[in-house]
């Protein structure tokens, strides 16, 4: 997902892929829609507008704050409801509502633009502020936890495993270093640590520290495990027919809905709706350059 921000105050949110989820989620008036991460309802004004006012629309964000932008950006709407919920609990929300099945789902991961230019969030190397990254503000544990705390080999781990770090070893050596002497408390610190670890003929296109930044935002809200166990419950509630359309912005993230998609489908659970992942665009990419990275996969409840 992508959030501009214009004039003072007005957030809008630029939805990654619309055109090609509103054509796979089969939409028609009447349906029951769970979208898992409304951001701040770019996907959502387009999917009320076809399910019309006989359907339902629950949006789920986990960002209470981004949920106030996307009351509204929304307004009032007959049949739609915004829960403060991760999506891993799609299912304590549905019933929360009395809604015991749904027509389609739609689940558009990763963090917001909103997210990453809020400097006291703590998600972003660019701006400097508190190290944070909870997208959820409400959760007990933040990025200065992991990075004050986890042993060195723990640290090493998220480097390589959510990160995909080359030079992991070297950077979670010297952030132990540096925090023997005083706590690593900000978004700059990090950064510039990671860029001492990194020798200069490691740099690439991207800025040394986007993976460690990744890595730990990835930690903090547990995004991989959220998925692995959420996909699960929503596909319970949908009706045959019924199609769950995932846009992932990690390789990591797209492999946990291939995997899932491709194992009910061989139990006969699911239907493959396209087989291979679709991209965006490349007007699309060039218009928003943050969805270049983005994969849609869908699949059909049998």
């Amino acid at each position: 997902m992508a959030l501009s921000i214009v004039g003072e105050m007005q957030i809008t949110h630029e939805p990654v892929m619309l055109k090609e989820v509103l054509e796979f989620l089969n939409l028609r008036p009447g349906m029951r829609v769970l979208d898992g991460t409304v951001g701040a309802g770019g996907h959502a004004k387009e999917i009320l507008r076809r399910i019309g006012p006989e359907g339902v629309y629950v949006g789920i964000d986990q960002d209470p704050n981004i949920l106030e932008i996307a009351r509204e950006n929304l307004g009032e709407a007959s049949g739609l409801y915004l829960v403060h919920e991760n999506f891993l609990r799609a299912d304590r929300a549905l019933q929360r509502i009395g809604m015991d099945t749904l027509d389609a789902c739609l689940l558009d991961l990763g963090v917001s633009s909103h997210q990453l230019e809020t400097a006291e969030r703590g998600f972003s190397f660019q701006k400097e502020g508190l190290l944070d990254m909870r997208m959820d503000p409400t959760a007990a544990v933040s990025a200065f936890d992991l990075v004050n705390h986890l042993s060195e080999w723990e640290i090493v781990s998220i480097l390589q495993r959510l990160g995909q770090e080359r030079y992991a070893r070297r950077i979670a050596h010297l952030l132990v270093q540096t925090r023997q002497k005083e706590p690593v408390r900000t978004t700059r610190q990090l950064a510039g640590i990671v860029e001492r670890a990194i020798p200069h003929h490691g740099w690439n296109r991207i800025h040394p520290a986007t993976r460690t930044f990744q890595a730990f935002r990835m930690a903090v809200n547990r995004e991989l495990e959220s998925l692995e166990e959420a996909l699960p419950g929503i596909v319970r509630f949908l009706k045959p027919g019924g199609r769950i359309c995932v846009i992932s912005f990690h390789s990591l993230e797209d492999r946990v809905v291939k995997l899932f998609f491709r194992r009910l489908a061989a139990e006969g659970q699911l239907k493959l709706t396209i087989k291979k992942p679709l991209a965006p665009s490349p007007a699309e990419v060039h218009g928003n350059p943050r969805a270049r990275s983005a994969k849609l996969r869908v699949a059909e409840k049998c």
